[in-house]
């Protein structure tokens, strides 16, 4: 308002050129103050004053209005003298107030006109001084992005520093300056205005190559210094204790890893222990390397070197492995190699190769699979693809001995082997899929599963080829004292055997079989070996001339099998009506050994065709002289019955009941028909034969002696064994 008053005096005459200068000082003064927006209207500022005039010249009328109304009442009234005076001084009062609201309104009307020449002429200053300003602002933000890249600039001096120093005196700052570098690289790749950007990013490009290089180069290094094979000394205390081997134990004699031969005393609950007991956890590599693998993995792979790193970690990792297991003892063999084995040597690498099996999948390969996972965690697919190429030939290293012996000849006594790697592939088989989940591990699992199925398909052809074998056995070796078959007992053996795999041969059968329960086919098949193997009995007892060991063969081998079968799994499989049915076939060939065997020598001690009467009138339990017999038959009967008696003894003594009880049963029969018959024979026709000369040539056995002699027989004594 100062300034106004001093230089707008509405009286002085202006010309343009002070109009200027005025308007140009007063654009300064308002910047200073305040600066305005572009396109600002002084006129703004005369709003106010102009509408207080216009609200003083409204309040003037309405008081003209109200003294005239008021002068119009004061003359009704008749007080027109003093009110006259009042009016008229009231009216001069208003006139002056009218002349000075004109005024005002003329000023303020020259204060518009002129303003707006004033904002006119301020309108060039104004644009000049907003671009300063934008200017100044442009100015400030150059600096600052300047300020950045120099910044970026020291930095990218210091990575290079860092890079070309290599990464084997500090690893972790090397990977912080890789990064570095990454991100320099980030920056003058967007900053496309930089006249120099592409120069600095052909630099760094070609030093992130050369870092990246020696990078590869120390993850090898790295990998291979701290990869060594695993020691079995290692691989034995991540067992449980219950599978640890003890070195000290004989069953480790002649084995180099102490696991010792494999044996048919199977059992299920092994493999339940198996699956219930911890393995521990096995330390593939140092824990303090494994981050600095991963931070390694995870530059080369963000540079694009998956295929490099891949390479490097099969090739390092695979090699170990593979020592690994040969130093356990796999190796590689064909189905000639196998072929070639002798059968203990055989069935002991089965055993062993069992034990690999276990070893190598729940302790080798599961700690390979964590590794892969710590050191390429994030990269799901280069971490399955590592893992599959370093496994994948050891895993088929493994496999070969199993694909040998499914391809190899079969043979009776393969069957429980097959069945104990079935049994362990089935075992794996969560594992197997667990540690080789993924795609890219598909092969390995499928690998798996197809030898999982072989060995199942050669078992079951293993089970029916003995089956065939059993019937069509053409051993020409006959047991000279009719005992027990070796075929019996090997059969029933096998039998007792194939019930230690009861849940392993349902399960088989379930894997081929379309319908009808598992158990009753077990049965089944058990009752057709059963019968394959009287079958061969019978035909195998038809060798004997003597009739009588013929029956005394088939008894000790029917009363065999059911003994084994009473004493073992076996009754709740086949059933009672089996046990007593084939009991009641082992008396019958008892008591056809009785008819048989002794029929002809009772007829010695029956006093048929020795009396007149033809032995109609007495009976050898009965009492009397013995007249009418004659001496000279009854002497023959008693020397036919000694010569008899005695080849009796020296033939059937040395034949064999192997079983007490049966053999002492046996005795009781035969003691049973032949003591009274001879007690009564010697009362009867004894005196005939004592009245005459040298009696005891004829009479030379007692009813005692002949018991006591009957208690030698089934005793397979030999023929140069003394008496007792």
């Amino acid at each position: 308002s100062s300034f106004l008053s001093r230089h707008f005096d509405p009286e002085e005459k202006k010309t343009p050129q002070k109009v200027r200068e005025r308007a140009t000082k007063l654009s300064i003064i308002i910047s200073k103050i305040h600066p305005l927006p572009r396109g600002f209207c002084y006129q703004r500022l005369l709003l106010p004053a102009k509408l207080t005039v216009t609200r003083r010249h409204s309040a003037v009328t309405t008081s003209k209005a109200y003294l005239r109304q008021t002068m119009a009442v004061a003359a009704m009234a008749g007080g027109v003298d003093s009110l006259s005076d009042r009016a008229a001084k009231m009216k001069e009062a208003l006139l002056k107030s009218q002349t000075i609201t004109e005024n005002v309104v003329s000023i303020l009307g020259s204060f518009d006109s002129r303003l707006s020449v004033l904002e006119t002429a301020m309108r060039p200053t104004q644009i000049r001084t907003h671009a300063i300003r934008k200017a100044h602002e442009n100015i400030d933000k150059t600096l600052k992005a300047a300020e950045v890249l120099l910044a970026e600039f020291d930095i990218s001096r210091q990575a290079e520093a860092q890079i070309l120093r290599g990464p084997h005196e500090d690893l972790e700052s090397y990977l912080e300056a890789i990064e570095q570098l990454r991100k320099n690289i980030r920056f003058f790749s967007s900053s496309k205005g930089f006249k120099s950007g592409d120069a600095v990013l052909d630099n760094a490009n070609t030093l992130l190559a050369k870092a990246i290089s020696k990078l590869e180069d120390e993850f090898k290094q790295l990998l291979v210094s701290c990869s060594k094979p695993v020691e079995p000394d290692r691989l034995f205390e991540c067992l449980p204790e219950s599978m640890r081997p003890s070195a000290g134990s004989p069953a480790n004699h002649g084995d180099p890893n102490g696991l010792g031969p494999h044996s048919h005393n199977h059992s299920e609950q092994q493999n339940s222990n198996a699956e219930a007991a911890s393995f521990k956890p096995l330390v593939m590599i140092p824990p303090r390397t494994v981050p600095l693998l991963h931070d390694l993995a995870v530059h080369m792979v963000q540079s694009g070197h998956q295929q490099q790193l891949l390479k490097t970690y099969r090739d390092t990792r695979s090699s170990v492995l593979e020592e690994s297991l040969r130093k356990l003892g796999v190796e590689r063999l064909s189905k000639e190699d196998v072929q070639k084995m002798q059968w203990e040597v055989l069935e002991a690498k089965i055993g062993n190769w069992i034990h690999f099996m276990r070893i190598a999948v729940k302790i080798l390969f599961a700690g390979e699979r964590r590794l892969c996972d710590q050191i390429f965690d994030g990269f799901d697919s280069l971490r399955d693809q590592c893992f599959a190429e370093c496994t994948g030939n050891n895993v088929s290293m493994l496999l070969s001995f199993g694909e040998a012996i499914t391809k190899s000849k079969r043979s009776p006594e393969k069957l429980f082997v097959l069945l104990d790697m079935y049994e362990i592939m089935r075992e794996l088989h969560s594992e197997i899929e667990s540690v080789f989940s993924g795609k890219v591990c598909a092969e390995i699992r499928e690998s798996t599963l197809g030898l999982t199925k072989k060995l199942a398909q050669t078992a079951q052809e293993t089970f029916g080829d003995f089956e065939e074998a059993v019937e069509k056995d053409a051993t020409k070796t006959a047991v000279l004292d009719g005992t027990v078959h070796p075929l019996t007992s090997y059969v029933i053996n096998y039998v007792k055997f194939l019930f230690d795999y009861q849940s392993t041969l349902n399960q088989l059968f379930r894997e081929f079989e379309t319908g009808g329960e598992t158990v009753s086919q077990l049965a089944t098949v058990t009752m057709r070996i059963m019968q394959a193997l009287q079958t061969n009995l019978d035909g195998k007892s038809k060798q004997y001339k003597d009739q009588a060991l013929t029956h005394l063969f088939l008894m000790n081998n029917i009363h065999y099998m059911v003994r084994s079968v009473r004493r073992s799994e076996a009754k709740d499989l086949l059933g009672d009506d089996w046990v007593q049915r084939h009991r009641r076939v082992v008396q019958q060939h008892a008591n056809q050994y009785k008819r048989t065997g002794w029929g002809k020598i009772l007829q010695c001690v029956s006093a048929q065709g020795l009396t007149s009467s033809g032995g109609s009138s007495s009976a050898p339990g009965e009492s009397g002289s013995g007249s009418g017999a004659s001496r000279g038959l009854v002497k023959e009967r008693f020397k036919i019955f000694n010569v008899q008696f005695e080849e009796l003894h020296q033939k059937q003594s040395q034949w064999t009941v192997p079983d007490t009880e049966l053999r002492e049963s046996l005795r009781l029969a035969v003691a049973e028909v032949l003591l009274p018959a001879y007690r009564s024979f010697v009362k009867r026709f004894g005196p005939l034969v004592e009245s005459g000369k040298t009696p005891q040539k004829y009479i030379k056995y007692t009813a005692e002696d002949l018991e006591r002699m009957l208690g030698e027989f089934f005793e397979g004594k030999t023929l140069n064994e003394p008496r007792r």
